[in-house]
Order: C-alpha cells, then sequence, then structure tokens
C-alpha cells in the first residue's frame, strides 16, 4: 500500500515536471513570435559612381559617395565615354549603412550579395563562363568627421551566370542580362558605426582581365544583419537557459556520484550532452558588443557542431543500451561502427567551415564557392559528410528496429519473469518508448517550423497582434532542444529514496545470475529513475 501511495506521487511529480515543460516551451514560442522582430535585415544598396584619375589612387584615398566630402561622380558610362574616362579610373563607391543612420554591434554579422546590371551591346558581347576582377577596398571609422581606417583590402574573381531572354539582335541593345547573385562579402562583427567599400574593375586586353563581361551600368549590393531587437531576445534567452541547464546537470551528476556503484555509460553520456548544450548556451556573444570578434560567427558553427554530433551520438548510445540482449556495450568502443560515421562526417564540416569563414577572418570577401578548386573542395567534403550522415541514419533505424523486436519478444516472457527482472524490462521499455516518442515529436517540430518559416511571409498577422514566424522558429526550437536536454537529465538520474522492504532483493527474488542482466542501464537495486518508478507503478497495477 505505501509503495503504490509512493509511486502515485512520483506519477504526480512527473506530470507537474511535463506541464511546466510544456509551459516553457510555449513561451519559448511565443517570446520569438511576439516580442522579438524579424531575426534579419536586408538593405538594397546602389554603388555610385565616382572618378578618381591619380595613379595608385587605391592606396591613398577613399572615395565617399555622398556627404560634404563626396566625390566626383558619374551619371553614367556614356558620360564617361564623353568625358574620355577610362574604366580604370571609375570606382564604385557604398557606403554603409544609408544616410542618416548608423550601424550597431547588436546587428553582429553583415553579409552583402551583389548584382551585376549588364547591358547587352553587339560590340560588347557577354562571353560564355565570363569571369569580372573586383579590386575591393573595405574601411571603417567611427564618427563622420575621422579619417577611413582600412579592414580589407583584396583582388577577386567570381563567375558570371547570365541568361538573356532575347535574340542577340540590335534591336536588343540596351536590354539588361538576368545574372544569378554573387557572394561579396561577410563580416561577422559590427562593431563600428559607418563602412565604405571601394570596388574597382580593372581592365587589361593584354591579360584579359574584365574583358568579354559585357557593358557594366551598375553594381547593386543587398547587405544582410541581424536586427539589434532579436539580438537582445536571443541573448536574454542563453543567458537565463544558462543557469538552468547548469543547475539540472550539477544535480544530475550529484545523484549518479552519491551512488554506490560506478557510473554507468549511458549516464556519462547524458552528461556529456548536457555539457554541449551548455557550450551553446553561455552567452559569450555579449563580449561581442564590446570586441571586434570578427571569429564569433565561425565559433557559434563549432559550438552548434558539437552540440548536434553529441545529440546524434547520444540517440545510437540510448538505442544499444536499450538492446536487451546478453552482448556488453557499457563502453564508447563498442559503438565505434555507428559513432565512427558522426565523427567523420562533423570532421569534413569543420574543414570545411574552417576553409569558407576561416578564411574570411583574414579576407572578409573570400567565398569558397568562387573557384573550380573550391567549389569542387566544398562538393567533396559536403558528399562525404552527406554519406556519413546517410550510413549513420541506416544504423540508427536498424538499432530501434533491434531495440522493438527485442521488445515485443521480451513482452511476450514477462509473465514468466521474477518480479525483479520483470520490473526491470518494463522499466527498459517504458523509457526507450518515452524518450522515442519524445524524440520524434522534437524532430517533427524541427522539420514542421523550418518549413513553415521557408513557405510564410516571415510573419502572420491577425488582428492587431503580428507573429514573427521566423524569430519563434529559432527562439522556440533552440527552447525545445533545452528542455528536451532537461528532461534527459532529470528522469534519468537514480533516485535515492527508500522505497521500503518490498524492493530488498530477498523480497523480489534477485539472485546474483539476475543481477548480472541489470547492467545495461539503471536498476531499482542501484537507485531506480524516474521514469522507472512510474514503470513499477504500472507494473504492481
Amino acid at each position: 500500500m505505501a509503495g503504490a501511495i509512493i509511486e502515485n506521487m512520483s506519477t504526480r511529480k512527473l506530470c507537474i515536471v511535463g506541464g511546466i515543460l510544456l509551459v516553457f516551451q510555449v513561451i519559448a514560442f511565443l517570446v520569438g513570435g511576439l516580442i522579438a522582430p524579424s531575426p534579419t535585415t536586408a538593405v538594397p544598396y546602389t554603388s555610385v559612381k565616382c572618378i578618381d584619375v591619380r595613379k595608385n589612387h587605391h592606396k591613398t584615398k577613399w572615395l565617399m559617395p555622398w556627404g560634404p566630402n563626396h566625390c566626383k561622380k558619374l551619371k553614367d558610362f556614356d558620360e564617361a565615354v564623353s568625358r574620355q574616362i577610362e574604366a580604370n579610373d571609375i570606382v564604385f563607391a557604398v557606403h554603409i549603412p544609408l544616410p542618416s543612420k548608423e550601424m550597431s554591434p547588436w546587428f553582429q554579422f553583415m553579409l552583402f550579395i551583389m548584382q551585376l546590371d549588364i547591358a547587352f551591346k553587339m560590340d560588347n558581347d557577354l562571353k560564355e563562363n565570363a569571369e569580372i576582377t573586383l579590386d575591393v577596398s573595405l574601411a571603417y571609422r567611427d564618427d563622420m568627421f575621422d579619417d577611413w581606417e582600412e579592414i580589407a583590402h583584396a583582388i577577386e574573381i567570381r563567375k558570371l551566370k547570365c541568361t538573356f531572354g532575347s535574340p542577340k539582335t540590335v534591336e536588343s541593345e540596351g536590354r539588361h542580362y538576368d545574372c544569378d547573385f554573387l557572394p561579396f562579402m561577410e563580416i561577422g562583427s559590427v562593431a563600428h558605426k559607418y563602412y565604405l567599400i571601394n570596388i574597382r574593375l580593372p581592365v587589361n586586353d593584354r591579360k584579359g582581365i574584365n574583358v568579354g563581361i559585357g557593358e557594366i551600368k551598375d553594381i547593386r549590393l543587398v547587405g544582410i544583419h541581424q536586427n539589434g531587437g532579436f539580438t537582445k531576445v536571443w541573448f536574454a534567452m542563453k543567458t537565463f537557459l544558462t543557469p538552468s541547464i547548469l543547475i539540472i546537470m550539477v544535480w544530475y551528476w550529484r545523484r549518479i556520484t552519491l551512488m554506490t556503484r560506478a557510473s554507468q555509460f549511458l549516464e556519462k553520456v547524458i552528461f556529456a550532452l548536457g555539457i554541449s548544450m551548455t557550450f551553446i548556451n553561455i552567452p559569450v556573444e555579449w563580449f561581442s558588443i564590446g570586441f571586434d570578434w570578427t571569429w564569433m560567427l565561425l565559433f557559434g558553427d563549432i559550438r552548434q557542431g558539437i552540440f548536434y554530433a553529441m545529440l546524434l551520438s547520444f540517440w545510437i548510445i540510448f538505442c544499444g543500451e536499450h538492446m536487451m540482449d546478453q552482448n556488453e556495450r557499457n563502453r564508447l568502443s563498442g559503438y565505434w561502427k555507428q559513432v565512427g560515421p558522426i565523427a567523420v562526417g562533423s570532421f569534413c564540416l569543420f574543414i570545411f567551415d574552417m576553409c569558407e569563414r576561416g578564411v574570411q577572418l583574414k579576407n572578409p570577401f573570400y567565398s569558397i564557392w568562387t573557384t573550380e578548386v573550391g567549389t569542387e573542395l566544398a562538393m567533396a567534403f559536403i558528399i562525404v559528410a552527406g554519406i556519413c550522415l546517410c550510413l549513420y541514419f541506416l544504423f540508427l533505424c536498424f538499432m530501434v528496429f533491434q531495440v522493438f523486436r527485442n521488445i515485443s519478444g521480451k513482452q511476450s516472457s514477462l509473465p514468466a519473469m521474477s518480479k525483479a527482472r520483470r520490473l526491470h524490462y518494463e522499466g527498459l521499455i517504458f523509457r526507450f518508448k518515452f524518450l522515442m516518442l519524445i524524440t520524434l515529436a522534437c524532430a517533427a517540430m524541427t522539420v514542421i517550423f523550418f518549413i513553415v518559416s521557408q513557405v510564410t511571409e516571415g510573419h502572420w498577422k491577425w488582428g492587431d497582434i503580428t507573429i514573427q514566424v521566423n524569430s519563434a522558429f529559432f527562439t522556440g526550437i533552440y527552447g525545445m532542444w533545452n528542455l528536451y536536454v532537461f528532461a534527459l537529465m532529470f528522469l534519468y538520474a537514480p533516485s535515492h529514496k527508500n522505497y521500503g522492504e518490498d524492493q530488498s532483493n530477498g523480497d523480489l527474488g534477485v539472485n546474483s545470475g539476475e543481477e548480472l542482466q541489470l547492467t545495461t542501464t539503471i536498476t531499482h537495486v542501484d537507485g531506480p529513475t524516474e521514469v522507472y518508478k512510474l514503470a513499477r507503478k504500472e507494473a504492481q497495477e
């Protein structure tokens, strides 16, 4: 009778915890949907054509498109021809941001893509597989009257992919090609108020530089940066979730260290998953407000990669530890076939990221996709990572199938088992099904919200209420995986409560041979988990 009362209390506690987690999950979505603005903003910029006829001009002067010290401008290239101004003396200038505005460290990053307005002309046609050479420079200042300080200068080559929808005849002269956007620049911090981009298109007929690229009319840029309001909400979530996961981690590991037995492999893996989640949560981004840390994007990718690799490894190990067979798997070496593809795939994606964003720390104009060698290298890393991911899911599906097959076999023989062993296997079955349900729900919500965020306009409007779908996706999914890790550590922490003499080895009939069967997970002899206690209640009834 006392055992039934205790188990009812455990069930109520699980229901209360589950309800609290559900409330926090709803709050996480509402914070992004109702409080935060859209995650990013795209700002179009049209370059101003400036004249600079001095030799070695790019080393001695920055050309401003507007303001008190603006450059001498050209309306179009027809004016340049009439004034006998050469192409090498024309500079395309772009000031960031637009007039009367300032950039802010809360914007976190800047990503720019380029669009070229190229007109068709019979005597200056765009050649097939044409390449454009850009002489680009980037500078900053924090006061409108300060001198510009150079950040980077590079000579970059971009491949032009353009189509022309009309016949190439004299009547079609002046019509524009339809060209793909080109990757232009990415910076991992916005530490200054003003930025200036100067772009030159050097022409050298003898070397074939910028020959056969058509008649370029304009250069347009689209700048994308994170919204400051979203950044503040994001930082606030990280600041709140960091101590929450840390507290449950300390509580979880303290429960394990108080046990008389050694910690199980699954318990260590869950703790490592909590560490990787904490690594993502720690709000080091606060320092980017006061420091020019351009490596924050790369650092963020590494943190996410560690968490996802740990999460995928946990799913494999969780299935293996619930296989309920005679094989000993309570160590990492028992999973090298399944964890190996995760390690190889993660390493390939890390190398790819270092080849892209790692190089951009020195040259923000660099893109691995702009050269044939870089493209082939990038595709090779992505393909290998994709193959490893496919192998992983094959292993995972096979292990899940084996577990369910073993479950079916064990369930038919449960009535013939002793009470201790029956309770043990019922706990295994319940825990596996319970976590699989939660995992599938989290994965489904991630996919559903990602699809919704891609197919909608970014926000829904119901009367006077506007819901930012993209922001809700980021905050909701981020909060969901934190709650997932939180629930894992709560449900799989061993209990130290005394459940009465009916749980003693003698009363339950556990002999030494049966105790050896309880090595793959936490048992009631060493201290049941919360889910095990719930399973035990159902068995008693």
